[in-house]
């Protein structure tokens, strides 16, 4: 019961995020299209994306599986299916970033923020795939010993996402700063925050689920 109030906060948060997300990319970015000719309003399909897409989702992902009542197999099935949407829309958020980068002719996975997002969603693709091999199809006893490795690094990587997502914030707000408004500056700063604070209560459900 302890982790259902942190779920809301979670929740929260999240919508938040999203919302102060959606506000800067419309209002003050151009707009989000995916086959625009405005290379500006493709880049903006990469944000949106690797955030509600992927990090939202994946969120979602372990609060159904740690605080919705329910047979554990299905907490399991709706588990995965949920890491797969974000993984479906992550992918689509990375290929807008690389068709931005061919529209300016501006070099590949040249910053940090680049580094630790595409480290990251390489790990999550074969943390799914450790998932529906072991945790779904594995003996009793592998998947005992497995579910703490794999709750770990489960956490550990949405983490990784967050970093990447603030870093990429700060590295678009360092690009735009000669031309940012005090308004739009804040903007970004509540949404990074939001995003954060999504992640803490995301962890802090996780943890007191599994003391309850």
């Amino acid at each position: 019961m302890s982790a259902y109030a942190t779920t809301a906060f979670a929740h929260l948060f999240g919508l938040l995020a999203l919302i102060l997300l959606l506000v800067w990319l419309l209002h003050y970015r151009e707009g989000i299209e995916y086959d625009s000719d405005n290379p500006f309003r493709v880049f903006n399909v990469h944000p949106f994306m690797m955030f509600f897409g992927f990090i939202f989702f994946v969120g979602q992902a372990i609060l159904a599986y740690h605080s919705i009542p329910g047979q554990h197999q299905t907490q399991k099935i709706i588990h995965m299916t949920l890491h797969l949407i974000a993984i479906v829309l992550g992918i689509v958020g990375i290929c807008a970033v690389f068709k931005f980068h061919d529209m300016v002719r501006l070099e590949d996975v040249y910053s940090l923020h680049s580094w630790i997002g595409i480290g990251t969603f390489c790990l999550f693709g074969l943390q799914w795939v450790f998932g529906l091999a072991v945790m779904f199809q594995g003996s009793l006893e592998s998947r005992a010993a497995a579910a703490p490795w794999h709750v770990a690094c489960g956490r550990a990587l949405f983490f990784m996402a967050i970093c990447a997502a603030l870093t990429g914030l700060m590295e678009r707000y360092t690009m735009l700063k000669p031309q940012l408004h005090q308004r739009e500056s804040r903007l970004i700063n509540f949404t990074g925050l939001a995003i954060l604070l999504f992640g803490v209560f995301v962890d802090i459900t996780v943890g007191l689920a599994r003391f309850p």
